[in-house]
């Protein structure tokens, strides 16, 4: 009886996710292409992080300078590189310098010391924005791959809708089975904790979201919001901006930008588990009994009923077999949504949620260890890490 009960309870859940989720999705629109510009549309701040990005920096340089949108700044931060970031982004700026008809002015900035009471990447992104001159101002990563007309097109779609806050949804890219498995269930998770459709509600103020590949801010809802200074400790600076805008009460629109921006959030499997390591714990304030309640849920909610069809008999092996059901559906309805792909990767579920829980026991693990995080090379002690939560 116990467990029909538990498959029943499962089942109503799952239905009503899958439900929730095909009402919501359908709110989160691609962006529109060719909406008309004004005679004079606004400058464009284009500020950009990076540390030890030798590797991509060039090429999302490269890519920024070819948008169609004609008036654009783009602030490259080389964040306290030891690798040759700093070095090509002034090489790029060498050759912007030569050519200024060629493409947007770029500025380079170089940051050699880190302020107490600051990540990395937010004081990069804070020293950005004082250089900046643009009505908006796009806060993006060092790893962005953009189509020509992204910018161009999320500017007019603000200034059509009066949006303060555009954030797209990237497509994110990974070179294997198993790390694509692994993302899309973490997004598919994330996504279930924070709808990210409730950003386009304008009637509520709780929910809200930012992808750190692209949020473009009008400059007055940036600094309504208190800056990166409101953000200088939070490992989710991202998600917590967007959020921030919401409770503002700006105006946010989040879009499928699939077609617009890509990723490549991790090469390997093994860097997104030592990705992970720094800022998922956050996700939860660093508190233990909150993250301890996230692990128990993921087993309950995921591995429960896609495991239990093993084991089960009769009335609750047909339960079961329907929460899963309710469960893949709405698990497909966004991996197709956001990262335009067939999700062939549903079948690695079971294996996937116990990866996540992993990922999670692992980040709470040596966070406690070592009384703190690394991240990028700087060491911050959970002390100070939580005093942004409270």
């Amino acid at each position: 009886m116990f467990e029909v009960l538990v498959a029943f309870a499962l089942c109503l859940i799952w239905g009503l996710v899958y439900v929730r989720t095909t009402l919501g999705l359908p709110t989160i629109r691609d962006v529109p292409s060719g909406l008309p510009l004004p005679a004079q549309p606004p400058l464009v701040s284009v500020v950009i992080a990076a540390k030890e990005e030798q590797e991509n920096i060039q090429e999302t340089i490269r890519h920024l300078m070819r948008q169609t949108y004609g008036r654009l700044e783009i602030i490259a931060v080389n964040d306290r590189s030891s690798d040759a970031t700093g070095a090509r982004m002034d090489a790029l700026k060498a050759w912007s310098d030569k050519r200024p008809e060629q493409g947007p002015a770029l500025r380079v900035i170089h940051i050699t010391q880190l302020p107490q009471g600051w990540l990395g990447k937010n004081h990069a992104l804070y020293q950005g924005y004082l250089q900046a001159r643009g009505t908006y101002l796009l806060f993006t990563d060092a790893d962005v791959r953009f189509e020509p007309n992204a910018i161009r097109d999320a500017v007019a779609y603000a200034l059509q809708q009066g949006a303060d806050h555009v954030t797209l949804l990237p497509k994110l890219e990974a070179r294997t089975f198993w790390l694509r498995a692994f993302v899309h269930y973490f997004l598919f998770s994330l996504c279930l904790l924070v709808p990210p459709w409730k950003g386009n509600d304008d009637t509520q103020r709780k929910y809200g979201i930012g992808v750190g590949a692209f949020n473009l801010l009008r400059r007055e809802a940036y600094e309504g919001i208190g800056t990166h200074k409101a953000l200088s400790m939070r490992p989710d600076d991202d998600l917590r901006l967007g959020m921030l805008v919401k409770r503002g009460g700006w105006k946010q629109r989040v879009m499928a930008g699939a077609k617009r921006i890509a990723v490549e959030w991790y090469p390997t499997l093994s860097d997104a588990v030592n990705g992970l390591e720094k800022n998922l714990y956050s996700g939860f304030g660093y508190r233990l009994p909150m993250a301890l309640a996230a692990m128990f849920g993921q087993l309950l909610l995921f591995a429960v009923p896609l495991t239990a069809p093993l084991w089960s008999r009769g009335p609750a092996l047909v339960l079961f077999l329907l929460a899963d059901a309710f469960l893949v559906l709405a698990y497909l309805r966004h991996v197709r949504k956001f990262n335009d792909e067939r999700g062939l990767e549903a079948v690695a579920l079971p294996a996937s949620v116990f990866m996540l829980v992993w990922v999670l026991v692992r980040s709470v693990g040596l966070a406690h260890a070592r009384k703190g995080v690394y991240w990028r090379g700087t060491f911050y002690s959970l002390e100070e890490l939580r005093r942004m939560f409270q």
